[in-house]
């Protein structure tokens, strides 16, 4: 696994075991750390690996943590010309999960890695094991007026102007979906120096909008959901969301009623930095509870 570490990387902050791959024309950087069951972990926008790093310290003696930058984001590369949205970038990471060969995976989504992870896990239901999602969903949401007026504002002609050219998802976004605690000014830095340039910031410029015009790909989720209703599930919601409500966690319990449900109270919309030590209690004591109980049934089988 080649090794790319950008000289503004704090290793003390990003202590983990890293590297690059050629996926479908792009180079995806990944971290690739711990030992045990697999778990993917999908970011949002604007994150990118990073945002995982307090879940992985925790959990890196228990599982095996593969992560990857969307094309984009982070460390990873696209190419020219590369559309950037979610049907795309789901392709993407279907393609390097299939390069990878990982078996017997536990999807960890959060935000625009739930619907982009989601599609992959229906397209190769076999390669997944169980579900953990964190405020996000995976339907259409064209009509709700609260995605609709921040899919127009911040997806509109101005709103991509100010993300591509003063980083506004990076310095607003990313403070406002924290509210247990603050960000450090290293912290910051990271996400700030992975979309350095208006270039770099064009993959964050095109998911606002698609919020409301990915309708067709949302649609596509939706509606094969029920693939994946005889795996093992873990909803983590953190009820101080900017962007997901109590609507779309009922919605959720609606999708998959035997999820367990684990509220993380007074968190902020990327959870998995705003409160990792629960988000890694919680899903170690999932995943022990769900690995138990298939012990036990098998053994009844016998």
């Amino acid at each position: 696994m080649a090794s790319v570490t950008p000289d503004w990387i704090d290793r003390k902050l990003y202590p983990f075991r890293h590297g690059t791959r050629d996926v479908a024309g792009h180079r995806l950087h990944y971290v690739d750390e711990g030992d045990g069951p697999t778990l993917l972990l999908l970011h949002g926008n604007p994150t990118w690996s990073f945002v995982w790093r307090n879940v992985i310290a925790r959990l890196a003696g228990e599982f095996r943590f593969v992560a990857p930058d969307l094309p984009g984001f982070g460390l990873s590369e696209a190419p020219a010309g590369f559309d950037g949205r979610p049907v795309s970038l789901a392709a993407v990471i279907e393609q390097f999960v299939v390069d990878l060969d990982l078996t017997d995976v536990v999807l960890v989504a959060q935000d625009w890695g739930g619907p982009i992870g989601l599609r992959v896990a229906e397209r190769r239901p076999d390669r997944f094991t169980g579900l953990v999602l964190g405020n996000t969903w995976a339907w259409p949401v064209t009509g709700d007026r609260h995605f609709a007026r921040f899919s127009a504002l911040m997806g509109g002609p101005v709103g991509r102007w100010w993300i591509r050219h003063a980083n506004l998802c990076v310095n607003l976004m990313i403070p406002a979906g924290h509210r247990r605690r603050s960000l450090t000014r290293d912290e910051m830095r990271h996400y700030r120096a992975a979309l350095a340039t208006p270039e770099r910031r064009q993959a964050s410029a095109v998911l606002p909008r698609e919020i409301v015009h990915s309708a067709p790909f949302l649609a596509d989720v939706e509606s094969d959901l029920p693939l994946l209703r005889d795996k093992p599930a873990l909803l983590l919601w953190a009820d101080r969301d900017i962007a997901f409500r109590r609507t779309e966690l009922d919605r959720w319990r609606r999708e998959l009623p035997d999820a367990t449900v684990v509220e993380l109270a007074g968190a902020g919309h990327y959870l998995q930095s705003d409160a990792p030590a629960e988000f890694a209690d919680a899903l170690r004591t999932w995943h022990r509870a769900v690995t138990g109980a298939r012990g036990a049934s098998g053994a009844a089988t016998d």
